[in-house]
């Protein structure tokens, strides 16, 4: 019995999406570095930008990841002042997490991340926008599992 071979990696979305993923990051690693921070650094730095006072557990479901992932990056951001972690008074178990000033001033200087993703993608604002969204469809109708 022959099993038929998968298609040419060039034809797996898998592949595409994957290898966007990286260029995305290797493209957005001098500007972090620069900054200081590391991607996932950023991405705990936005989930807070977008709700302030998150739990880890909160961060670590928004960003898709567990909470033992989250906890590292948020220690180093807190060391380098850019953040405040504080246990709840109502369940010590929980750690409430805040931006500092610096926090925000350098998620503010972050937005070069953006402007050079979609310079370097040769799409308008609207289409990098469009893109996303369609994305963010795709995903929500992959993860579903009913």
């Amino acid at each position: 019995m022959t099993r038929a071979s998968p298609r040419p990696l060039d034809e797996q979305l898998c592949f595409t999406l994957y290898s966007a993923s990286m260029a995305v990051s290797r493209m957005y690693k001098p500007m972090l570095d620069a900054m200081g921070i590391t991607y996932p650094q950023y991405l705990v730095l936005s989930a807070l930008d977008e709700h302030d006072g998150l739990t880890i557990g909160a961060i670590a479901d928004r960003l898709a990841l567990e909470s033992s992932t989250v906890t590292p990056p948020a220690k180093r951001l807190e060391q380098a002042g850019l953040l405040e972690r504080q246990r709840s008074k109502e369940d010590e178990r929980q750690v409430h997490v805040f931006l500092t000033a610096a926090g925000r001033k350098l998620l503010g200087d972050s937005k070069c991340l953006g402007d050079t993703l979609v310079e370097r993608s040769k799409m308008t604002p609207a289409e990098v926008q469009g893109l996303n969204e369609r994305m963010q469809g795709f995903l929500a109708a992959v993860n579903d599992e009913g």
